[in-house]
């Protein structure tokens, strides 16, 4: 069950899916405009039109934005794992002057 919601889910939220539902819409418009009446052309564009386009688009939008925020995330996660890198590097370089210090000033001592 959820491959058969993850296949409606990704055929929905696509471009060519907004264009098929955009042509369903429309054979029904001269229907609508037929009836001279305002609220059934208003009814038409909002719970025909919009609901059936708009669902693909903003599922569309939503996976591109999913994708930029990941690309996003990524670039964050490498760029703190090459700073922690670095830092660590520095730290260990610290370390080993300050040994060198402490083994020169006992040898120092023991003069």
């Amino acid at each position: 069950m959820d491959r058969v919601a993850t296949r409606i889910t990704r055929t929905v939220g696509t471009m060519w899916c907004a264009v098929a539902f955009s042509a369903l819409a429309l054979v029904s418009l001269p229907a609508a405009i037929g009836t001279h009446d305002v609220v059934v052309i208003v009814a038409w564009v909002a719970q025909t039109f919009l609901q059936l386009v708009l669902l693909s688009v903003i599922m569309v939008g939503q996976r591109l934005e999913a994708a930029r925020t990941e690309a996003r995330d990524q670039e964050t996660h490498d760029t703190v794992l090459a700073e922690h890198a670095e830092t660590r590097a520095i730290l260990l370089a610290v370390q080993a002057v300050l040994n060198d210090v402490h083994t020169h000033t006992r040898a120092t001592a023991a003069q």
